[in-house]
């Protein structure tokens, strides 16, 4: 009897516990739930400013649910992201662009996503369609150079209000989007690189053109300066040498003026001292040629008092 009562309490603790277990559920803090009766949000307990607020369970913590009846659906708290798959437009000034956006939603509204979407996989695909289109509705009345460069920011809150306009039907928020990548078509990135390479090569060559000219040109300038130069330095040396030559014909013909036989004389000492310089000097010449004529005895001359000079 006894092991029978004991048996049927051990069983009737099992199942309690397992009641418990079926019963309980909990709430984490990035979490946000729904008890779902036959598919239905029942209110639990909680008071708000409309039913939306009555059916959710936003507190955290441990609640209580009627087992096998009741099913708890759970919602995220935290900012989700969406990423979409690369997409090809045009810009309004007819450039192929292909771009890589996403963007970052949070659920606001549990009862209206739970009606209108169920999940958050079904919610992306949603949203997914609305980024597509805001992209292309925004980007498409854009150039390429405001998506690129100039607008981006301003195009992208365009973008981020159009997509959270559309998903207020699901009881989302879109909180932002961006764009990761933003570049032209493989096929037209290979043409432009091609082009810009051809491009500055063309431009090289021009520099080089343009230094080998101003080199032609600045050895140009600097030869006629250096043949000025040297003209000019010619021209003063033969001036000067000029003027020497004049000084010193000048000299000699005073001294020639002053004593003939003397520079006579001095002049075939300076023959003498040319001619004969070379160790194998060889003259073949009379002993009374007129070159000769100072190697013998000078005549005697007679000076400024009248007395004659010793004979040399």
């Amino acid at each position: 009897m006894l092991r029978g009562l004991s048996a049927l309490l051990v069983i009737l603790v099992g199942l309690g516990a397992i009641g418990v277990y079926l019963s309980a559920f909990i709430v984490s803090q990035t979490e946000q739930a729904m008890v779902l009766r036959f598919g239905e949000p029942q209110a639990y307990g909680e008071t708000g400013e409309d039913d939306k607020d009555s059916v959710t369970i936003k507190k955290p913590g441990l609640y209580w649910r009627i087992p096998i009846i009741d099913e708890v659906a759970f919602f995220d708290k935290r900012i989700l992201d969406l990423d979409t798959a690369p997409q090809e437009l045009i810009t309004s000034d007819q450039k192929r662009l292909v771009v890589d956006a996403f963007a970052r939603f949070r659920i606001t509204d549990p009862l209206l996503f739970f009606q209108a979407v169920r999940t958050e996989a079904r919610a992306r695909d949603r949203l997914g369609t609305f980024l597509e289109a805001g992209l292309r509705r925004i980007l498409g009345s854009a150039s390429f150079q405001d998506v690129v460069r100039d607008k981006r920011d301003d195009l992208m809150g365009a973008i981020t209000g159009i997509v959270h306009q559309e998903a207020r039907g699901l009881g989302v928020r879109v909180v932002d989007v961006r764009i990761k990548r933003a570049d032209l078509p493989e096929a037209n990135s290979e043409a432009i690189y091609q082009r810009m390479q051809t491009e500055r090569e063309r431009e090289a060559a021009e520099f080089r053109a343009e230094g080998r000219a101003s080199a032609n040109r600045i050895q140009a300038t600097a030869d006629r300066e250096a043949t000025v130069i040297i003209a000019d330095a010619e021209r003063k040396s033969q001036q000067l040498r000029g003027d020497g030559d004049a000084e010193r014909n000048r000299i000699f013909a005073e001294a020639f003026g002053k004593d003939p036989q003397f520079f006579a004389f001095y002049r075939s000492m300076q023959a003498y001292e040319k001619g004969l310089a070379s160790e194998d000097t060889r003259l073949v010449i009379s002993p009374d040629s007129e070159f000769f004529r100072f190697f013998g005895n000078l005549e005697p001359r007679t000076g400024a008092t009248g007395s004659a000079a010793p004979a040399q």
